[in-house]
């Protein structure tokens, strides 16, 4: 039979309190990351050549099946708009994917066993 001595009981509480504090941290990351990518326009921008024009669409996924909604002309601003608003979209999922694997390491390490 292991015994602890008062240290390391104060040791773990220390350790435990900094794990909540962090993951408490995470989660309040995840809620931004999502606001922001609710924030960010749907979709991505094709490009699509008709008779020798040039013709813009918004490619959106609805209920499961590709949808492209006609944005017509666009200027050289609003396609860059767009351009960034995909590589912004790309950053926070990824961001997002991380920060949701850290939030599973931190509630199994909170929730591990401990031995008496």
């Amino acid at each position: 039979m292991v015994t602890r001595l008062p240290t390391e009981r104060l040791d773990m509480k220390v350790i435990k309190s900094v794990l909540k504090e962090e993951l408490a941290n995470s989660l309040a990351m995840k809620k931004s990351y999502e606001r922001e990518l609710a924030r960010l326009p749907k979709g991505s921008l094709v490009r699509k050549t008709i008779k020798g024009h040039e013709y813009y669409y918004l490619q959106v996924r609805e209920k499961g099946k590709v949808k492209f909604l006609y944005k017509g002309k666009l200027s050289a601003g609003q396609i860059e708009e767009y351009e960034q608003a995909k590589q912004y979209r790309a950053k926070y999922r990824k961001l997002l994917s991380e920060v949701n694997k850290q939030i599973r390491f931190l509630r199994a390490a909170l929730r591990g066993k401990e031995s008496v």
